[in-house]
């Protein structure tokens, strides 16, 4: 099933997303976390490209495998270009087109300096689409507060046109915590062209050692009401994780009530999180 398709049912689609065990980590984990996860009944589970982004790693191709095989689902399947030589994206299309995967999801990818940049793919258009061609729908990524590398919100979203014009069928946003951006972001998207479906992506916030990685990382903005929290609940792990839970269940129900196309939770891999953030929301997707 081509995931653009489910955009055109009655009610806003729920997905998760999730990443593959690090070197040291067991496959086997995964699996379980997705055991608890399905119960969530998903519209589709997206799996980030390897460990580290390693171009090596079949992890995310073995994932998307399970995902769609044993559990029923629709994967997405995460694949970056940024590392990666044409022959390498060849191999990688090739092994998840023989795991059944059907939607792949376009990035070019953070440079890493430890890691040298192939010239083969300049842009996430390009390699959307190589992807294209070979058959499968595409996904992108879209930033509400504007990609760090374009100096205008304006000027990446006329880049998003590249992708879409490329064969991208409906984009998922990065992680954000002030829905007034999402707002203004769709906005002045549909005023400059943008037509496809935009999932917005929510991850929901409840320990410290998110914030220090994830949240400084993003560079996302952080309104006056998640700051109060955070310093608020600091020391107490436990209030936290509740106020965090209820942080993003609040966030995600007002994005619903605008009507929202769908909503993509970043899971971090933790199926309490998850189940509870659902709990929260069930109503208002109409579930």
């Amino acid at each position: 099933m081509q995931l653009h398709t489910l955009f055109h049912g009655p009610r806003p689609v729920f997905s998760l997303e999730i990443f593959p065990p690090k070197k040291s980590g067991s496959i086997e984990t995964i699996y379980a976390t997705l055991d608890s996860l399905k119960t969530l009944s998903p519209d589709f589970i997206s799996v980030t490209y390897g460990a580290g982004g390693n171009t090596a790693d079949t992890s995310t191709v073995e994932i998307a495998r399970h995902i769609k095989n044993e559990l029923g689902i629709e994967p997405l399947a995460h694949l970056t270009c940024v590392a990666s030589t044409k022959g390498q994206v060849d191999e990688r299309i090739r092994q998840l087109r023989d795991a059944g995967v059907e939607n792949v999801l376009a990035l070019r990818g953070d440079i890493n300096p430890d890691v040298p940049v192939a010239k083969d793919f300049a842009h996430a258009s390009d390699l959307a689409r190589v992807i294209k061609a070979a058959g499968f729908n595409v996904v992108g990524a879209c930033y509400p507060e504007g990609h760090y590398e374009n100096k205008t919100l304006e000027t990446d979203i006329d880049n998003l046109k590249y992708k879409i014009d490329a064969g991208v069928t409906h984009l998922i946003t990065q992680l954000f915590f002030d829905n007034t951006l999402f707002y203004r972001f769709l906005d002045l998207a549909a005023k400059r062209g943008v037509t496809v479906p935009i999932e917005a992506g929510v991850m929901p916030i409840v320990n410290t050692n998110q914030i220090k990685k994830t949240v400084v990382l993003s560079g996302a903005s952080l309104p006056p009401k998640f700051t109060k929290m955070v310093s608020k609940y600091d020391t107490d792990s436990e209030a936290l994780f509740q106020a965090g839970v209820e942080y993003a269940i609040e966030q995600i129900n007002d994005l619903l009530s605008h009507g929202a196309a769908g909503v993509h939770v970043y899971t971090m891999n933790n199926p309490r999180v998850a189940k509870l953030v659902y709990e929260g929301i069930r109503p208002a997707l109409g579930r």
